[in-house]
């Protein structure tokens, strides 16, 4: 028999509905102190539907949208839980900490060209790490 809409959710029921592992609802318990299910004797978790609407929009944020754990919190802090179920409806809007590309013409902002030529390095490096050790092979 099929819970209703207001019933409660195991932490079972809700990692299944989300489609996440138990073990990271609470990890997100952690990091976002907007999350909080109600937990009874026992410390068992229940999920009022209002929690899985908020978790809905975690979700869309950092695995569909490409947040951090670190941009859900700035976007909760600077714009509330209202940001958050707009994104559990699908409403993820623009990306603050992606790179700033403007799409008609390919530019790149100042900062987002910096964090590319940063990355590039990196790469670089690794590369020729990699090239070493298999001339060495």
């Amino acid at each position: 028999m099929a819970k209703g809409p207001d019933a409660f959710r195991t932490i079972s029921e809700a990692a299944d509905e989300l489609n996440v592992p138990q073990h990271v609802l609470r990890f997100w318990e952690t990091k976002f102190s907007f999350i909080r299910p109600m937990k009874r004797a026992g410390g068992r978790r229940f999920y009022r539907p209002q929690d899985i609407a908020v978790l809905r929009g975690v979700r869309a944020l950092l695995h569909d949208a490409g947040y951090t754990i670190k941009g859900v919190q700035k976007l909760h802090k600077e714009q509330g839980l209202k940001r958050l179920l707009a994104a559990a409806d699908g409403d993820v809007g623009p990306h603050p900490e992606g790179l700033a590309v403007d799409l008609a013409n390919g530019d790149l902002t100042e900062e987002s060209r910096e964090r590319l030529l940063f990355a590039l390095g990196d790469l670089q490096s690794a590369k020729r790490r990699l090239d070493t050790l298999l001339d060495k092979g």
